[in-house]
């Protein structure tokens, strides 16, 4: 018997280590594995957990309807591992590449695990088009800027045929077993209030996307962040279907993400650290009490607000709205950005890894292709931009117009003077 393990690819569709597992003469056991590690650190009602189980509920359904099952279990991976090697006699362990640090330790702990037992570990790439070292310069190194790095996967891109794995087609091949499928109350976990928006990527949203994105009121957002962070969509026919659009606004947002993820993959320090490390010696503020006003929605500035309820109400945030609040709290509150990549971190449904610190430390003009710390929004006259007829920030604000509503909390003047002395001590 072999082993696929689903991830973060939680589909039948086009996924590629799937397709690779069920191509062998030997039957699949499906297995997804609820790391205790990983929620260990979210609240018992995480719209993300209750995502996962919505997903994984779908590919229960599509296996039963071919009768099939999948088997879920709940604490760490290296455990659940040692038991299935004892109860089975396992060939090799089928799954797609996971990028991030906690990920690459935790496959190199099983992967010797493995290799003791006599069983192969073979994973493949599915959550990109390009991964690790194959978009890099001419010398081999790395891009750390996005545009160059955009032209290299295009022409990389041109020499490549997408292929669409047809995994869904093999499912036969999946093995009988009598292990469980084990509920959110299994794991402690209760279904969130939260609920996930479908993602759009209709002809008339992508066509338009460069014309409507930067503003909030008119929503027209394709909300597919969640659906690729694990998976439940194939970046393959992502791309597909954006490549059919004339206009290259909505691939580039695609490509962000994996010049991120290669970033990330790169760079690894700096999810804690920064990519410049001259910006380690800004000494930052850290009043708790301003973060706690930011976090609440409740700085009197309304675009910083309406951002901030919309993400704890939500677990979503408009794109240009993140740059506008992760700017506000590194430069005019002079707090770590690592407190605010935190807090999103806790709140967002679309949270990635590599997005979420790469842009983070660009707000703080720490990181790579990073904003010059001397560019600090003015958040009045961003709403002058994009909201200018309040639609955006009275759908959050209902009592703006009123004495309800806070006082700013800083001045906006004396904070971009006091940002720009701060910074100039550190960097120079």
């Amino acid at each position: 018997m072999n082993i696929f393990w689903f991830r973060r690819d939680l589909r039948l569709e086009d996924n590629v280590g799937l397709f690779h597992a069920l191509q062998n003469i030997e039957d699949v056991l499906p297995v997804f594995i609820f790391d205790d590690f990983i929620l260990s650190q979210l609240p018992r009602d995480d719209a993300r957990v209750t995502f996962i189980f919505q997903q994984l509920e779908k590919i229960q359904n599509q296996l039963q309807s071919n009768g099939k099952s999948l088997a879920v279990f709940h604490g760490k991976p290296i455990e659940v591992f040692k038991k299935l090697l004892l109860e089975n006699k396992v060939k090799t362990i089928y799954t797609n590449h996971d990028y991030e640090p906690y990920a690459r330790k935790r496959d190199l702990e099983l992967f010797h695990l493995f290799k003791e037992n006599g069983v192969a570990f073979k994973t493949s790439k599915d959550q990109v088009i390009f991964e690790k070292n194959e978009v890099t310069k001419d010398d081999g190194l790395p891009y750390v800027v996005y545009t160059p790095y955009f032209n290299k996967w295009k022409e990389n891109f041109k020499k490549t045929t997408l292929i669409h794995y047809e995994s869904q087609n093999y499912l036969d091949k999946i093995a009988p077993h009598s292990y469980p499928f084990i509920s959110l109350k299994d794991i402690g976990f209760e279904i969130s209030t939260i609920k996930v928006t479908p993602f759009d990527v209709s002809d008339n949203l992508i066509d338009n996307y460069e014309a409507t994105r930067n503003y909030p009121a008119q929503n027209k957002t394709s909300y597919l962040g969640i659906y690729l962070r694990f998976g439940a969509v194939s970046i393959r026919k992502m791309i597909a279907i954006a490549l059919e659009s004339k206009n290259e606004t909505f691939l580039k947002e695609l490509i962000w993400r994996e010049f991120f993820m290669q970033i990330l993959w790169h760079f690894p320090h700096t999810v804690n650290a920064s990519f410049r490390p001259k910006y380690d010696a800004i000494r930052w503020d850290n009043n708790e009490d301003l973060f706690q006003k930011w976090c609440d929605g409740k700085t009197g500035y309304p675009f910083v607000d309406a951002g901030m309820r919309e993400l704890n109400e939500t677990g979503h945030m408009h794109n240009r709205v993140r740059m506008i609040v992760a700017s506000f709290l590194c430069k005019h509150l002079l707090i770590d950005w690592r407190w605010g990549e935190t807090y999103f971190a806790s709140k967002l449904l679309d949270y990635e890894q590599s997005s979420n610190v790469g842009n983070w430390q660009w707000a703080a003009g720490s990181g790579v292709d990073a904003a010059p710390y001397f560019r600090i929004f003015n958040p009045t006259e961003q709403i002058k931009k994009f909201d200018k007829d309040l639609a955006y920030t009275n759908k959050w604000i209902p009592e703006l117009a009123t004495s309800a509503y806070p006082k700013p909390i800083v001045d906006h003047k004396e904070a971009r003077e006091k940002c720009l002395r701060i910074y100039k001590e550190a960097v120079g």
